[in-house]
């Protein structure tokens, strides 16, 4: 009785004013919600339609001959292609893999503050240049200045240095992440902090450096720019003694054929396309199989 006398006529319960802000708080979530399953339905319906048109007429052009055969002007198989696709790629990693990991190891655990600061720094801006500016610069030094063309090594070397930094940024954040505890106890028991690094920190790291490596392959797959002005192009089968010689890539078919007037051309480039998603799909399946098995040996 003595609430309900203080209170004022014409004013409301706390309990009504507290009821309307939860629903109002509800109302609100609800539309958050709302929005969130639009935007990701927008998402999802712009990839499944680029992939079902893909893959609908990318799966029309698989032949054996698809496999067996060079490209031949608008004609012929993808051999060529697919052959110098993986030989960049791996060499690629070949090169770009160790410097970024070791980069990676050295940042999270041996530098010191203000060298690390700079190296991520610069390692942040390597990563936002485009590829396009790597591939001229790659044009410029290694196929003007150096002489040696268009060519398999050339490629390489720009796909390295463009996929680099993700390598370095995935294994700096795997190993920071971990407790520091395992350090702290394997240096305590006399272990060097390189043995630690490899007996303790390295095993429980390893899914998230394979994650960056996988990373690195995906972009270096989908790349042309920059092997346009260094790889070149080249119909026939690449020669890994001839590092110095054009070669054939996956990108380079999607790119060029599809500009070309003729159906036999298009299918080509969509066919190229869905290998380029295959091979992706099958590093992702490789990589999750490797990380399982990381997991359940520990």
């Amino acid at each position: 009785m003595a609430m309900q006398s203080m209170m004022q006529p014409g004013s409301s319960s706390p309990y009504v004013v507290s009821n309307r802000r939860a629903k109002m708080r509800q109302l609100q979530s609800r539309l958050l919600w709302a929005a969130t399953w639009v935007a990701l339905s927008l998402v999802v319906l712009v990839i499944g339609d680029i992939l079902w048109l893909v893959v609908s007429k990318g799966m029309h052009g698989l032949s054996v001959t698809t496999f067996t055969t060079d490209t031949a002007g608008v004609a012929g198989g993808l051999q060529n292609a697919i052959l110098g696709t993986l030989s960049l790629i791996g060499l690629s990693l070949l090169i770009a893999g160790p410097l970024g990991i070791f980069a990676g190891i050295y940042l999270a655990l041996f530098a010191r503050a203000r060298v690390a600061t700079a190296m991520r720094f610069a390692n942040d801006v390597l990563a936002g240049v485009p590829s396009i500016v790597l591939g001229y610069c790659g044009y410029t030094m290694m196929v003007e200045k150096w002489g040696w063309g268009f060519s398999v090594l050339a490629g390489a070397i720009t796909l390295s240095v463009l996929t680099l930094p993700y390598i370095v940024r995935m294994t700096e954040a795997s190993l920071r992440q971990l407790p520091k505890a395992y350090m702290e106890g394997a240096l305590a028991l006399g272990l060097s902090p390189a043995s630690a690094l490899r007996t303790i920190l390295f095993r429980p790291a390893l899914p998230g450096i394979l994650t960056g490596l996988l990373l690195a392959v995906s972009i270096g797959v989908g790349e042309t720019a920059p092997l346009i002005y260094t790889a070149g192009w080249s119909n026939f089968n690449p020669a890994m003694h001839l590092l110095k010689s054009p070669i054939g890539y996956l990108t380079y078919v999607v790119w060029t054929y599809l500009n070309e007037p003729y159906a036999a051309a298009h299918q080509l480039a969509y066919t190229a396309a869905f290998l380029l998603i295959l091979l992706v799909l099958l590093l992702h399946i490789g990589v999750r199989f490797l990380q399982r098995g990381t997991r359940t040996s520990e």
